[in-house]
């Protein structure tokens, strides 16, 4: 973790669950963090708790909004450098394709992927000038393995992928380090905050979600391979850690076991 020492790193989705935990191992490792959710007094309170509290900043923005979140943070932090962008803010689904309306898939769209887009536009002409620099996004198993009631964030988290995969192709010859994370079942409120069709929260909990791993085991996992400077990780146990393995070698099998589901 001696990797983060020092460095300043931006983490959205920082209030809550998977963010929260990065957050706090981040500031024990040493690093000065930019903290994003959509409530000040949330982060306020998070960045209260955390290791050397002031050595962090808080930065609420509503990543439903991309464009007007970017210009906001470039207002807010100006020629501030930054060494590491973790994009982590996202929202998931729970509901069928048939009783979903299009505003939820707009909603999807514009959170999880549109959202990554800005920040990192945002960081990136710097980072490249600088020839330094790591961009991070936190996508999902269900970027690379579509799976029922989930169609809006399957098709958000395919999309970040492959923006990922482009941006770190573009990147090579500039020095800079991307990383797609993959996180499976991780034992998140995400579940909770899961749009159903009309755009409401579910506000109950998923019994895969609440199988899966720690938030913190989770953050854990993740940061070791942000600082191994990886290319894509999964994250997780069990077969959401396996699918998109099986995906690949055996699509098949993954399609008649999603559809039994």
């Amino acid at each position: 973790m001696t990797y983060f020492q020092g460095k300043t790193v931006w983490l959205t989705g920082a209030s809550s669950g998977i963010g929260l935990a990065m957050a706090q191992q981040l500031a024990e490792a040493g690093a000065h963090l930019i903290l994003t959710s959509r409530r000040a007094e949330v982060l306020e309170q998070v960045r209260s708790e955390l290791a050397h509290p002031e050595r962090h900043q808080v930065l609420a923005l509503d990543l439903s909004q991309p464009e007007a979140a970017a210009a906001e943070a470039k207002a807010a932090l100006g020629d501030q450098v930054i060494d590491i962008l973790i994009n982590n803010a996202g929202v998931s689904q729970r509901s069928l394709i048939v009783d979903t309306d299009m505003q939820v898939y707009r909603q999807l769209m514009e959170i999880d992927y549109f959202g990554v887009i800005a920040l990192t536009k945002l960081v990136l002409p710097r980072m490249v000038e600088r020839r330094s620099g790591h961009i991070v996004t936190v996508s999902s198993v269900a970027g690379k393995v579509g799976t029922k009631l989930r169609s809006g964030y399957n098709g958000a988290k395919f999309g970040v992928i492959g923006f990922m995969d482009a941006l770190r192709a573009e990147t090579a010859a500039s020095g800079l380090v991307v990383t797609s994370i993959l996180p499976g079942f991780i034992n998140t409120q995400v579940a909770h905050n899961s749009l159903t069709g009309d755009g409401s929260a579910l506000g109950k909990p998923d019994p895969d979600n609440a199988g899966g791993i720690s938030a913190e085991e989770c953050a854990r996992q993740s940061l070791k391979a942000i600082a191994a400077q990886k290319a894509e990780v999964v994250v997780g146990s069990g077969l959401s850690k396996l699918a998109p393995f099986l995906q690949r070698f055996a699509p098949g099998l993954v399609r008649r076991m999603i559809a039994k589901r």
